[in-house]
């Protein structure tokens, strides 16, 4: 199974927190003063040149203002696995 940044599920989870983002009405800037990094550092996993771990996924969504649950769910729903595997 590809781990790569640029697989489609990934591409597809960079475009969910990017429309996230943009649904709260914050800057790329905001969110990283939310969470006190550089402004690079969202701009690098918008733009799928670093990953997330879940740690950071759940410390994003408290600075954006989403549910995480609520997150992976529409990921998934929307075929979000890269085998696209359903976990029932």
């Amino acid at each position: 199974m590809p781990k790569g940044l640029h697989t489609e599920p990934y591409r597809r989870l960079r475009a969910q927190l990017v429309a996230e983002r943009k649904q709260a009405g914050l800057t790329q800037a905001a969110v990283a003063t939310r969470l006190s990094k550089p402004q690079s550092y969202v701009a690098k996993y918008e733009r799928g040149e670093r990953r997330l771990d879940v740690v950071e996924l759940v410390e994003l969504s408290a600075a954006i203002g989403f549910d995480p649950m609520r997150f992976v769910r529409e990921f998934m729903a929307a075929g979000g696995s890269a085998d696209g595997a359903s976990s029932d």
